[in-house]
Parts: C-alpha cells; sequence; structure tokens
C-alpha cells in the first residue's frame, strides 16, 4: 500500500475545512473515447496489481472525505492478508489531488504513465474526476466506481470502461418522496439543497411526488456558511418537512439555525448528508463556544431520517457494520470509524469481487468482462447494475431513523426505481455475507 501527498494547501480555521467538500457536485462534460487495446495488463505481475485513485488527502476536503481512502486501503490490506485475490496482492496507490480539478489531471496522469496502474477505483468528486474521464477511458484504462452520484458515469456509449457506484440523486429522492406522502400525509415539505447537480437532480425525483405539498425551495452555495435566511424561510412558509439533499456540513448548520430560533421540523437527509458520526463531529466544532456548548451533538439528530444504500456502523445487528469495524480496528488507523470509511470499506470490498472474478489470466479485457458478466452481489442491500447498457451502480436506498444515544432503525426495507416515471417496488434483493468472501482459494 502506498500513499503520495500533493502540496499541502493553506487551511482556514473551523468551518472552511468542510465547506469545500463538495465531493457529490455537478458533473463537467464528456466526449467520446477511442477505440482501444485491453487485451493488456499493465501493473499486473505474478504476485501483484497495481490500481490507483484520486482522493482529497489534504486541502479543506480531506476534512470529509479522507476517511474514504483510508477504509478503503483497510479492506485491500485485509484482502492482501488472506492471500490476495487469484494469488496477487493488491497495491493500492493513493494521490492527492488536494480537491483540486487541475491537480487531479496531473496525478492521474502519473498514475496511468509512471505507475502504470491496472484500473482507477473510486475516484473521489464530479469536478474532479470529471476532468480525467475521458483521457482514462481513451488510454484505455477501467475507470472502476467513482466516488459521486453523477449521471456521467452512467453513459456506457461514451465511455464504456467507467462504472458508477453510488445511488443516482433522482432515483434516491424518487424513494424519500414516496415515504414522506405515505408516512406524512398532508404535511407541508420544503426543500433545502446544494446549488448543482445535487439540488437539481433530487428536486427532480422530489417532484415527482411531493410537488404539491412544498411550500419553500431553498438553495445555499457550498462557499457560503450563513443558512439563516433560508432556515427563517422554511419556518416562515410552514414546512413541516425538511428535505436536505446537502453535503454534511449543511446538514449540521441547517440544524443548528433551526435549533437557534425554535424550528423543530422533520429531518429528512440523502445519504450524501447523513454520516451521523461525521455530522457529531461537526456539531460539536460548530457549538464551540455557543449557548449549544453543552448540547450533546446527537441529540440536534434525534429522530433524523436517512436515506442509505451501504451497511451503516450504527446497527449493531447488520452483520457488514461489524465486519467492518473489525477490519478497521486491525487494519485502519486507530480513527473512529465513520460511514464514510464504509464507503470505502464497501467500495474495495466490491472491486476486490470482481478482480477474483476476472480470474487468474488477468487483462483490463477480462476486468471489463467480469463487471458486465453477472448481477453483483455486495455489502449494500439493494441491487447494483454494470452490465454492457447501465452501468449506474446500486439501484435503490432504504431508510433508517437516528435516535440520541447513536442506535438507528430501519423504518423502510430497501426499495428501487428508475430515474423517470416508473414505479418504485420493494426488492427481495439478497447481499452477500462477510463469511463467504471469495478473495482467497
Amino acid at each position: 500500500m502506498r500513499t503520495r501527498t500533493g502540496p499541502r494547501a493553506l487551511l482556514a480555521p473551523g468551518l472552511a475545512l468542510v465547506l469545500f467538500a463538495t465531493a457529490c457536485t455537478g458533473a463537467g462534460d464528456v466526449g467520446d473515447s477511442a477505440a482501444v487495446d485491453l487485451d493488456v495488463a499493465p501493473g499486473v505481475t505474478d504476485d501483484a496489481v497495481v490500481i490507483g485513485t484520486h482522493q482529497p488527502l489534504t486541502g479543506p476536503a480531506s476534512a470529509g472525505y479522507l476517511a474514504v481512502s483510508q477504509g478503503a486501503a483497510a479492506v485491500f490490506e485485509f484482502v492482501n492478508a488472506q492471500g490476495g485475490v487469484n494469488g496477487r496482492e493488491i497495491d493500492y496507490r493513493i494521490e492527492d489531488d488536494v480537491y483540486d480539478p487541475s491537480q487531479t489531471i496531473d496525478v492521474t496522469r502519473q498514475l496511468v504513465i509512471e505507475d502504470e496502474i491496472f484500473a482507477m477505483v473510486g475516484g473521489l468528486g464530479t469536478p474532479t474526476h470529471s476532468g480525467v474521464l475521458d483521457y482514462l477511458n481513451e488510454e484505455g484504462v477501467p475507470d472502476i466506481f467513482p466516488s459521486s452520484g453523477a449521471l456521467a458515469w452512467n453513459n456506457p456509449d461514451e465511455h464504456p470502461l467507467t462504472y458508477g457506484w453510488q445511488t443516482d440523486y433522482t432515483k434516491e429522492a424518487k424513494i424519500q418522496g414516496e415515504y414522506i406522502t405515505e408516512n406524512f400525509p398532508g404535511e407541508s415539505v420544503g426543500y433545502l439543497y446544494q446549488n448543482d447537480d445535487v439540488g437539481e437532480d433530487s428536486q427532480t425525483g422530489l417532484d415527482q411526488y411531493l410537488s404539491d405539498d412544498v411550500v419553500a425551495r431553498e438553495h445555499y452555495e457550498s462557499e457560503v456558511s450563513d443558512l439563516s435566511a433560508q432556515i427563517a424561510e422554511m419556518e416562515s412558509s410552514g414546512a413541516e418537512v425538511v428535505v436536505c439533499s446537502c453535503i454534511p456540513a449543511f446538514v449540521a448548520l441547517g440544524m443548528l439555525e433551526a435549533a437557534r430560533i425554535g424550528y423543530e421540523p422533520q429531518w429528512v437527509v440523502s445519504s450524501i448528508g447523513g454520516d451521523t458520526t461525521t455530522l457529531q463531529g461537526l456539531l460539536a466544532t460548530f457549538t464551540e463556544g455557543s449557548d449549544s456548548e453543552d448540547v450533546p451533538a446527537d441529540a440536534f439528530l434525534s429522530d433524523m431520517l436517512i436515506t442509505t444504500y451501504m451497511p451503516r456502523v450504527e446497527d449493531e445487528d447488520d452483520e457488514w457494520g461489524q465486519f467492518f469495524l473489525s477490519i478497521y480496528d486491525e487494519y485502519g488507523e486507530g480513527d473512529t470509524v465513520t460511514n464514510t470509511h464504509v464507503f470505502g470499506m464497501t467500495q474495495a470490498v466490491m472491486f476486490a469481487q470482481v478482480l477474483k472474478s476476472a480470474g487468474e489470466d488477468l487483462t483490463r479485457q477480462s476486468l471489463i468482462d467480469a463487471m458486465e458478466s453477472q448481477e453483483w452481489q455486495g455489502p449494500g442491500p439493494v441491487p447494483f447494475s454494470s452490465s454492457d447498457g447501465d452501468h449506474g451502480g446500486h439501484q435503490g436506498v432504504y431508510v433508517v431513523q437516528y435516535q440520541e444515544g447513536g442506535s438507528i432503525e430501519v423504518v423502510q426495507e430497501p426499495r428501487v426505481t428508475d430515474r423517470e416515471g416508473g414505479a418504485i417496488e420493494e426488492t427481495d434483493f439478497e447481499p452477500l455475507m462477510p463469511d463467504t468472501l471469495p478473495f482467497h482459494d
């Protein structure tokens, strides 16, 4: 395992560490991919396979997303300790792009040309990864599971080597919308959303169920930390349910501002902002020195509803959540495991499965064939798509409710849908269990 870091950015204190963490925001332009030879195996030897990723290890986005690569690294160390995959250890090379698209281009070229990576795995961020999307496809580098819910990753005609992973924002929001109509009938709804693709795509899904109930639509800009006007409008409009399509910093800021003015809506938070451990840390930081300093951070989160598609570390009954805790305890960096760690750990488990399926005679073509050869089961409880015509990744979400003290309750089992007007359906999909991991012979 190797990590290389780029120049360390100057960090503004406090809030600036998290406000730039917009890894789930707007997609850039994409173009046609050139024909490439995939019957090659750069980075592959008899006993190792080199993969790479670009991540914000330093700079202002690191506070929100450093845990992704930490979690993935722990799983790959675990896999290697079991003998690797088909006799090969995974050499996971993490390059720091400081969440700066120009640096993403530089470090990606370094990974492809100097490190000769076999595949890019989990490159983080829409504005960052969008800048290397064409390059990876044109160079014939499999681009597996970008860490973002952008639709650009599901465009097999133009980018046949890119395979999405997150449930996209519109599918998730559709399921949120139906849940609200079923469980809060007749209640007025407000949208708080990031002013980019996250907000636009989320409203597209929510409006399929809630358009007649919406009394406020309030956006924020990720560089402006004051939500007083938005929350005041939510209260004055009479919104009883607030759907927050927000990154964690703005979930926390919105809740704190609502508490300050005595506004108590039902919060419904999307997966990109629903890491409760991260939220507790942010709430503790934001309340330091204020009148709310003595209020337990998780008191603000009580009864919050979260949509998600992965195991949850708060769930003591979730086999994967507990398994990931044990892996990180042995192979991690000693910090508290969050659901952001689990994001990276789940990606790593699924990539190792694909690598196993690609066989001992490993080529980029065999990896792509493996991606499209079966309906993949991973740790998540929703179906996963990586077929020839659909690179969309996870296809739905389930709903949990957080309880003060740290526990969660599953209040709606997994459901799946499409981005358009199709039905939302229950699913009997069965996730893979930890005791059946196929990483060693």
